[in-house]
């Protein structure tokens, strides 16, 4: 049997194995293909040496890269827009081999990422700072934004492209250098990303990759030369991450866990709502911080919205993401057991099981990681399937007489990362827009991941730290402001000298 290809760290722009070369005396982990369940590589687990060495080579280049012109980063971050678009589907095909979603979700995932490298090559204008020109007798005060120096980056399974991507594109133009830790279920892809960047330009040791499990997380959020932490994750893990990096002086955004609703109105067309909250709650096997995994059918709408959402669960075809199927596997077995470990609860509990995702008919290997689309109705807010956030192809509907009740429901959550509204009525939805208290809003858009230029985050247990993911935010969150206030005297007029004790005053 020959031996798995063993997936590397990278450092200073080039594949390292670390500890891990040392064969039975380093760490490695098992990479699977979820659609078959074959061990298909192993990845290097680091040790604190290795990560000593990856996170000092982010160091070593982190003053040269903040002065490196903004024009010359630009350059670079173009550079690598342009050959990330133009190879995007080899990408896909990477997370689709190790995470299990569909080639198409794959694709869509990169897509999204590739917004935030756009947005990314505006930073000339997102670093502007201010002038003001004669505050005070020959006094002028500017603004300026400055790198902070290396960052940590620990991004989810769920998403290996498009997460890290919410984050290293504004990082890396500003003038910042990046350890990346990927998940160690589906790590190939940073690798693949890394050398898209050596290939656009990057200088050596500005973008480099971390591979493991706690040791390698630990590593960034205790070392003195990791200046800020970026995770996204479920919420126990957020609020570790939070708690220990700022107890080492760092700023942190951590997103957490979520448990997102679509409510829907009695005055909602229930032909697209039922569309989306199928496309919403099963899309990339519900493996999606921002899926649907509640319902809520407000008035006398729920026969016929249940009916029709069973109705198109009941068509998709689960199977090989390479093989045109509508849901692929997921990630590992031991999450597919787990999700199935919820259905099993929630029919104990007495939901009413519509459709069993357990019974599914996968259209691919004997061993892989299958769970099928799975419908409840008449979940109550007790049920763990409605309280845990599963992670999973499980969809909930719960009912409410009024949309009062609604609003309750979602606010008494301890989560409020996305949410989604379903109606005809502007006014209704004004008022659910002022009055959830959710981080990401849709009316008719089930998924609200915002555009690049907007800032991704939610609410309460959603979100440890006061920065959410790009946009203005995320220029904000990766710089510190300077403000310099200045005199230059009139050359031809001398000074007036003395001493002055009192506090400053402008004149």
């Amino acid at each position: 049997m020959s031996t798995p290809t063993l997936i590397p760290h990278w450092l200073d722009g080039a594949p390292f194995l670390g500890s891990s070369a040392d064969g039975a005396a380093g760490r490695a982990g098992d990479v699977t293909n979820p659609a078959t369940g074959a061990v298909t590589a192993q990845v290097a687990f680091a040790d604190n040496a290795d990560a000593e060495r990856v996170i000092g080579a982010a160091s070593a280049a982190a003053r040269s890269w903040a002065e490196t012109s903004i024009t010359k980063r630009t350059q670079i971050v173009f550079a690598f827009r342009e050959i990330l678009n133009a190879r995007k589907e080899e990408l896909a095909a990477i997370i689709t081999s190790e995470h299990g979603k569909v080639l198409d979700d794959a694709l869509g995932e990169v897509t999204r990422g590739l917004e935030v490298v756009e947005f990314a090559c505006g930073i000339p204008h997102l670093l502007k700072g201010g002038y003001s020109e004669g505050v005070s007798s020959g006094v002028d005060v500017h603004s300026k934004r400055q790198p902070l120096g290396v960052v940590g980056i620990i991004s989810p399974f769920n998403f290996p492209a498009m997460v890290p991507m919410w984050f290293f594109p504004v990082a890396i133009a500003a003038g910042n250098t990046v350890v990346l830790k990927p998940s160690e279920k589906d790590p190939s892809a940073a690798i693949w990303i890394a050398e898209r960047w050596k290939e656009a330009g990057l200088p050596d040791g500005v973008f480099n990759v971390l591979q493991g499990d706690k040791v390698a997380v630990d590593a960034l959020l205790d070392s003195p030369d990791v200046k800020a932490i970026s995770f996204v994750g479920s919420t126990p893990i957020a609020r570790y991450v939070y708690e220990r990096a700022s107890q080492s002086g760092k700023r942190v955004q951590a997103l957490g866990g979520a448990k997102n609703h679509m409510v829907v109105l009695p005055d909602a067309d229930l032909d697209l709502a039922a569309d989306q909250a199928v496309s919403a709650g099963y899309g990339s096997a519900g493996e999606r911080c921002m899926a649907i995994s509640v319902v809520v059918a407000v008035g006398g709408v729920g026969d016929e919205l249940v009916a029709k959402i069973a109705d198109r669960t009941r068509t998709l075809r689960t199977g090989d993401g390479t093989q045109g199927a509508d849901m692929g596997p997921l990630v590992t077995k031991v999450h597919r057991d787990k999700v199935a470990s919820f259905v099993d609860a929630g029919e104990e509990a007495g939901a009413k099981l519509v459709v069993d995702g357990r019974e599914v008919a996968a259209d691919g290997g004997a061993d892989g990681f299958w769970l099928g689309p799975t419908l409840f109705d008449n979940v109550t807010p007790d049920m763990s399937v409605y309280t845990e956030e599963i992670f999973g192809p499980v969809l909930s509907v719960v009912r409410t007489d009024t949309y009062d009740e609604a609003v309750a429901l979602i606010n008494a959550n301890p989560y409020g990362n996305g949410v989604a509204l379903f109606t005809s009525n502007g006014g209704a939805a004004r008022k659910f827009e002022y009055e959830v208290e959710v981080g990401m809003i849709g009316i008719n858009v089930p998924i609200p991941v915002p555009m690049a230029y907007y800032s991704f985050g939610g609410w309460k247990s959603s979100l440890f730290g006061d920065s959410h993911a790009h946009g203005t935010e995320g220029v904000h969150f990766f710089t510190r402001g300077k403000v310099v206030t200045s005199r230059w005297g009139d050359p031809a007029v001398k000074p007036v000298g003395g001493l002055e004790l009192a506090f400053p005053k402008n004149s």
